[in-house]
């Protein structure tokens, strides 16, 4: 897993959970945890894998809300601190590696 200076992650295979360093407000509720899911090809639809590997914001508003719980809407992500976004951002390009390549980064951190 990628090292994260910005926030704190949990991890299991297929989510993880990321705790902001700046919480978002959402009228009265704030949100300080987001949970990532593992993204199905249909959910990267309209975006290029090359685009979210290289943690393009474009695209990363693109597929935020396809795989968040809460679901972040397009404000939300511009809202963000950007060593949340970035570290939401490498988490999903975390994803697109294969389960192998993901164990032997996960040994090395």
């Amino acid at each position: 897993m990628p090292k994260n200076t910005a926030a704190t992650i949990s991890v299991n295979a297929n989510f993880v959970t990321v705790t902001l360093d700046e919480p978002l407000q959402r009228g009265d509720t704030v949100i300080t945890t987001i949970q990532l899911r593992k993204p199905k090809a249909g959910e990267l639809r309209g975006v290029s894998l090359v685009d979210v590997a290289n943690l393009d914001v474009m695209a990363l508003q693109k597929v935020l809300p396809r795989i968040t719980q809460p679901i972040l809407t397009t404000q939300d992500v511009n809202n963000l601190d950007l060593a949340d976004l970035m570290a939401l951002g490498a988490e999903v390009a975390y994803f697109l590696a294969k389960k192998a390549d993901r164990n032997m980064v996960s040994q090395t951190v």
